[in-house]
């Protein structure tokens, strides 16, 4: 699973929604005003570049034109992780960053990020005008860090001409879907795989599928893997059925861009993804029609779906706290701000009241996932899950996806090597 990789969301900002925003101020006096009247200036880093730089900076200046007394100034950072950190060091940490919300239990007990509960309280800003999970995302010790800017989460994406040509409908359970991949699948004369029934090369979605089976990751106290369980086996087993059936092999995708890939060009019939992938696909699938639905529920019933996103934090080294908390309330908190941010980027605002505009509730792409956004959940807030996933985890299901080891082996090694990565790296203070 992506630990939510930068979105390249293939869109245009309208340069006239700044025009609309600018006039989505709260109406009060910028906090962040000098006494002597001048004007603050806040550094605001993200690491989007190229359009995503653009539509970030649709909303810097609608901003900036809104606050007069604050000039807020969008810088583009590599490796923004290791750079926020030595700068907060130093004393030359921005004002505002764009953050990955997963990664606020690892950084939080370093004393780097601002909580906001104080900050929201004497504003009077409900938390019910947001994804409860999203903010769960961003709290630490029952301390909210920051307020979520985005939110997503998986669901099934799949070719309606393939389904039709199959004289299918779109699964519901994952009985359906191993029947479906095996019926969707096309291989040439010789045996080579030349359509997919459903891609399979996204090891990180595990957590997912682990859900649908009734499972979890890891035990509430974060103290170790809790995956090697029949549930875990559960989910091994469907992907090893779909793999002897033949419905895909590892490395099908492999080196495959935006403009070929697989599924907008009908190499592979079904994908479980996120909606940044809706554009791409409109885009470089030229005779794609697809459809979306909710991901489809395990054997005993159950739903799953991992629900991830942005956010906005302040960091503790931060030298204009009140003009950045303006920034990070005007551009989440308010509705219209937070829906043309929506309408700029084609993201899911993490702000409730704003994904019941018609632009979500009336569209076909975007309402399953909105459903699927009504049970998906965070990832564990562990401050060594990241790392469990990444190292751990994952290696060891990309080798049973090749063929290199058994279900219970495979498990049994990743809870052996995860339960040290994530006690290794959990922060209990």
């Amino acid at each position: 699973m992506r630990p939510a990789p930068p979105r390249r969301l293939i869109i245009t900002a309208v340069a006239a929604l700044a025009v609309v925003l600018s006039s989505c101020s709260t109406g009060s006096t910028p906090s962040g005003t000098t006494a002597s009247g001048g004007v603050v200036n806040l550094k605001f880093w993200g690491d989007w570049s190229g359009e995503g730089e653009q539509q970030f900076r649709t909303m810097t200046d609608a901003f900036n034109k809104a606050h007069p007394g604050i000039k807020v100034e969008y810088v583009v950072q590599k490796d923004m992780l290791t750079k926020f950190l030595t700068a907060s060091t130093a004393g030359q940490a921005p004002d505002v960053m764009f953050w990955d919300r997963w990664r606020t239990a690892g950084y939080a007990p370093k004393g780097v990020l601002q909580p906001v509960d104080d900050l929201l309280k004497k504003d009077a800003i409900e938390q019910s005008r947001f994804y409860g999970e999203a903010l769960k995302e961003l709290t630490w010790k029952d301390k909210l860090y920051g307020l979520p800017l985005t939110v997503d989460a998986r669901a099934l994406f799949y070719n309606k001409a393939h389904f039709r040509e199959a004289g299918i409908e779109p699964p519901m359970t994952w009985a359906e879907l191993e029947q479906a991949a095996i019926k969707l699948t096309k291989r040439d004369g010789g045996g080579k795989l030349e359509r997919a029934g459903l891609s399979l090369k996204d090891a990180g979605l595990f957590s997912m599928y682990l859900r649908q089976a009734g499972g979890d990751m890891v035990s509430a106290d974060c103290a170790g893997t809790t995956f090697n369980t029949p549930q875990g086996l559960q989910v091994l087993g469907l992907w090893d059925r779909l793999l002897k059936a033949g419905v895909y092999q590892p490395g099908f995708e492999e080196g495959l861009g935006e403009g070929t890939n697989a599924f907008a060009t009908g190499k592979v019939s079904m994908t479980i993804t996120g909606p940044w992938d809706i554009t791409t696909f409109k885009k470089y699938g030229k005779n794609l029609d697809f459809g979306i639905v909710t991901p489809p529920t395990g054997p005993g019933g159950a739903t799953g779906s991992v629900m991830g996103g942005f956010g906005l934090v302040i960091p503790t080294a931060s030298k204009q706290k009140d003009a950045a908390w303006e920034f990070v309330k005007w551009w989440t908190a308010e509705k219209d701000n937070a829906l043309t941010w929506a309408k700029t980027s084609l993201n899911i605002p993490g702000t409730v009241t704003a994904t019941r505009d018609p632009f979500f509730t009336a569209d076909p792409f975007w309402k399953p996932v909105l459903d699927t956004l009504q049970y998906a959940k965070i990832r564990p807030t562990c401050a060594g899950y990241a790392p469990m996933e990444t190292d751990a985890l994952i290696p060891a299901l990309e080798s049973f996806l090749n063929g290199k080891a058994t279900a219970q082996q495979t498990l049994t090694k990743a809870q052996e090597q995860g339960d040290s990565v994530l006690t290794s790296n959990n922060i209990t203070q």
